[in-house]
């Protein structure tokens, strides 16, 4: 709300002969009109925002409003509790300097109350009148139970401007809330105990597996007891004043997230609490990571590309006297094998110089389809070039589809790479074995294992940094695993070392396993409320080659799917009148059990919908292109 708004909102409750108080659930005045001040000739500082409730009741008891009390303080604690209860109320009572008020409280959404006060001592005094005179006054008593009645009728109407009032201030308390569960962050306030005293319901969001209703609990009962400890000091910080910021990784989850503590100080300067603002960072701390290799790489190029100049030309010389040194005549016995071997190295060095040359520059992804049995035997002739006598090479493919959707170059030069580091890791005779397959998680694995020593502590945490080698007396770029590294981070997999119990390295490269065989055209039915997108998606259908029936809502594409010749379903998780798409395909999936479905949605993964629909069916996240579609429709009917 604007600061003009709420200065109309205050003027317009001031106009109002009532008194007006709002209390949150934490019994603080949250707005007050003019009257409210008045009738109770309260103090500036228990009529702004944050007044106590408690500290408004002690003024008045200390004057007497309630009588002679024995206990103030017993009195108070019994009027709070009855508060807390926050239950709708109405009561009479007369005040120490003689009026007669009348309260009417009613309970908010959330905690909290609105309360109206009225002073009807006037009425009060009327009827006493009335009783006392009534034989001798009946045309009096009819003008005055007229009157009586007007009054009445106003106060009636009054109560329904505030009964809008209320109306209004619930509706906007609901806005508030459903702006707060649109964020992608779950916000939350404690208390200085750690009990959770508000929240936008995301927790779930942030912690998977966590309960979102935590109003009441402890922070170590609604978050888990290693999440707790990764943001325990943080909290104990926030108490003292501090605001702190803790990132941590959620290993149960395999995420990471932002807690940003804020401390609730109230009026005396004490802090009562803290409010907490929890994001899922991991995104933004992988792309950190990412963007830590590359700068790496980028100053190495810098320092490294004048060195590659100059080496450059020594090297030119070199193989250029090295060349006329090998055509002259009457050469010592034993010459020309010095002359190869200076011409190995040179041309060695010159790999080098190609390598730092390049370093500069990102190598781009380009995936498309691939006939991967091809790839395979292109591959395992080129290693087999580079592979000496001494060792055997391997190559197992236990992948049985023909096509894959993969950048064929780009993982050639990786495997390549890794296929040379294994062979200079083996000293004397040996194996590398070269092995793709798709794993338990549907990632296209491919692993290479060696004989020789294995990797060291040191190369295991470092092996993947641009420049880093362990080949000490030996030439060595230190680039083979970094390109393996940026291959598989850029098809959007990952990169394992490990040593095997056998002795030996084993490099494995992780990326999207994405088969693919010819489209079969067919009859699609496509189950999407938004018209832009059925335009969309429909276009991409039909370049495939597939006709389309299209509908919006749950009904019709119950009819559609059953009485067509419908080859395939293509449906959102959310639909129009109020239809959901889970349920949708839960009743396709009964009524024909052979019909492929394809969810898409633009819900975030971790939304409940989203992860019911993950379990049984395959799911494409808005935005998408062609390519993603057909390539998870490929997925969708793969046995």
């Amino acid at each position: 709300m604007s600061a003009n708004h709420e200065t109309l909102t205050q003027a317009g409750l001031n106009l109002i002969k009532q008194a007006i108080s709002i209390y949150d659930q934490d019994l603080r005045l949250v707005l007050a009109n003019l009257q409210f001040q008045r009738m109770f000739d309260l103090p500036d500082a228990l009529v702004k925002p944050g007044g106590s409730f408690e500290e408004t009741l002690r003024v008045l008891a200390e004057r007497g409003d309630y009588g002679e009390l024995e206990d103030v303080d017993s009195f108070l604690a019994e009027r709070v509790a009855q508060a807390k209860a926050f239950e709708p109320h109405y009561f009479e009572r007369t005040r120490a300097n003689g009026t007669t008020i009348s309260v009417e409280g009613s309970p908010l959404q959330g905690g909290g109350w609105v309360a109206v006060y009225s002073d009807i001592t006037e009425l009060k005094t009327q009827e006493a009148l009335l009783r006392s005179r009534s034989a001798g006054l009946s045309e009096e008593l009819i003008a005055r139970s007229e009157e009586l009645a007007r009054a009445n009728r106003t106060l009636t109407a009054t109560v329904t401007t505030l009964e809008e009032t209320k109306h209004q201030l619930l509706a906007s308390q609901a806005r508030l809330n459903l702006t707060n569960s649109m964020i992608p962050a779950h916000i939350a306030r404690v208390n200085r105990d750690g009990v959770y005293t508000y929240t936008n319901h995301k927790l779930n969001s942030i912690v998977p597996g966590r309960s979102n209703d935590i109003v009441g609990k402890h922070m170590i009962d609604a978050l888990g007891q290693e999440v707790f400890d990764k943001i325990a000091d943080a909290f104990a910080a926030t108490l003292t004043g501090d605001a702190p910021v803790v990132e941590f990784e959620h290993k149960e989850a395999g995420r990471f997230n932002r807690v940003a503590f804020t401390p609730d100080i109230d009026e005396a300067n004490q802090v009562v609490g803290a409010y907490l603002l929890s994001t899922n960072v991991t995104e933004q701390v992988r792309a950190r990571q990412a963007l830590a290799h590359t700068r790496r790489r980028e100053l190495a190029a810098q320092l490294t590309s004048g060195l590659a100049h100059d080496f450059g030309n020594l090297l030119t010389i070199i193989l250029g006297e090295q060349d006329r040194l090998s055509r002259l005549d009457g050469l010592p016995e034993g010459a020309l094998q010095y002359i190869d071997t200076i011409k190995s190295a040179a041309r060695r060095g010159g790999d080098l110089i190609a390598g730092l040359g390049d370093l500069d520059t990102q190598r781009a992804i380009n995936i498309r389809l691939t006939d991967f049995d091809s790839f395979i035997k292109k591959m395992t002739l080129l290693a087999r070039a580079a592979v000496p006598d001494r060792i055997d090479l391997i190559v197992d493919n236990h992948v049985s589809a023909s096509h894959l959707m993969i950048d064929a170059g780009f993982a050639q030069d990786a495997l390549l790479n890794l296929v040379l580091n294994a062979i200079d890791a083996i000293e004397e005779e040996g194996t590398v074995t070269v092995s793709v397959s798709v794993d338990a998680a549907n990632f296209l694995r491919f692993c290479v294992e060696d004989t020789g020593p294995g990797f060291s502590q040191d190369a295991l945490s470092n092996a993947l940094a641009p420049f880093f080698t362990s080949k000490s007396d030996r030439a060595g770029r230190g680039l083979g695993l970094s390109t393996t590294f940026d291959f598989a981070r850029s098809s959007g997999g990952t990169v394992r070392l490990a040593n095997r119990d056998a002795g030996g390295a084993q490099v494995s490269i992780l990326v999207p396993y994405l088969p693919t065989k010819p489209v079969v055209p067919g009859v699609v039915l496509l189950v999407e409320d938004n018209i832009d997108i059925r335009q969309t998606v429909r276009s991409y259908l039909q370049r495939m080659g597939h006709a389309v029936v299209e509908t919006d809502n749950v009904a019709e594409a119950k009819t559609l799917a059953l009485v067509g010749d419908v080859t395939f379903v293509v449906t959102d998780l959310t639909l129009a009148k109020g239809g959901i798409g889970l349920e949708l395909a839960a009743y396709l999936r009964e009524c024909r059990g052979d019909l492929p479905i394809l969810i898409i949605t633009g819900l975030p993964p971790d939304d409940p919908q989203c992860r019911a629909a993950a379990q049984a069916y395959r799911v494409l996240h808005k935005p998408f292109e062609f390519d993603a579609l057909s390539a998870k429709m490929h997925e969708v009917t793969l046995p």
